[in-house]
């Protein structure tokens, strides 16, 4: 069964997954021919099949990437949760102003791994 569809005031919004705003710092891996890439960054808002995020460098609609980030405690009600992923990008935002250092990044989650800080092996 399919997840409910917002309207906004833009027309309807395709998102399926409750997205909830966070702005908490990630590690981008991005894959090369040589030596995968960090990279640092910003999510603004996250949900379970997609992320967006801000950073300084720019990525290609379609690339494929990792990243790695922590939910806090104050946020999961319990101990830390550690998120690995896989993503692919399918929109880029370039934003005039005075952050227009920052590029965004809107991106499907492929899969992920969530790790409980108290659980064993991370």
């Amino acid at each position: 069964m399919a997840g409910p569809v917002i309207e906004t005031s833009e027309g309807a919004d395709r998102r399926r997954a409750r997205r909830y705003d966070l702005s908490l710092p990630i590690v981008v891996q991005i894959s090369t021919k040589s030596d995968p890439l960090q990279r640092n960054g910003q999510t603004r808002d996250i949900s379970t099949r997609g992320v967006y995020f801000t950073m300084e460098e720019e990525l290609a609609p379609g690339s494929e990437f990792d990243i790695t980030l922590t939910l806090p405690s104050e946020v999961t009600k319990g101990s830390d949760v550690f998120i690995r992923a896989r993503g692919r990008v399918v929109r880029i935002d370039r934003r005039p102003g005075a952050n227009s250092e920052r590029i965004g990044v809107a991106a499907v989650m492929e899969n992920y791994d969530i790790v409980r800080a108290d659980s064993k092996g991370f």
